[in-house]
């Protein structure tokens, strides 16, 4: 069955993306506590990046780092909503599912180690 929605074109289908997306962000923020925690250090840590002193470059890549781990979040978020619709029973194949979706989030936070170290020491 396709979704009803998928008939929206233009501007309309823009403007109810929108809301879905503050949607899923609301969703995130109130049943996803790894969601909450890097929020957090989010929101602490692009404010510094603002006022390192480093190149502008520098300062993107420091914050795109870190919106880069909320993303990933989200994304992992998505997977273990999914993979517990379709059954909370232990399968293999749930257990690949989730456990990918942490190493991705595992990943990001490695890369905003790397790029705040690099940033720091330039």
């Amino acid at each position: 069955m396709e979704s009803p929605y998928k008939g929206k074109t233009g501007l309309k289908r823009v403007w109810n993306a929108l809301f879905y997306s503050f949607d899923g962000l609301a969703a995130a923020f109130k049943h996803e506590d790894a969601f909450r925690q890097e929020l957090l250090l989010a929101s602490i840590l692009i404010p510094a990046a603002v006022f390192i002193p480093v190149s502008a470059t520098m300062k993107c890549l420091m914050i795109s780092s870190v919106l880069g781990v909320l993303i990933v979040e989200l994304l992992n978020s998505g997977i273990e909503a999914v993979t517990d619709r379709v059954s909370l029973e232990d399968h293999a194949l749930a257990k690949r599912a989730k456990d990918l979706g942490s190493a991705a989030v595992l990943l990001s936070i490695a890369n905003v180690v790397t790029v705040w170290v690099f940033a720091v020491l330039q």
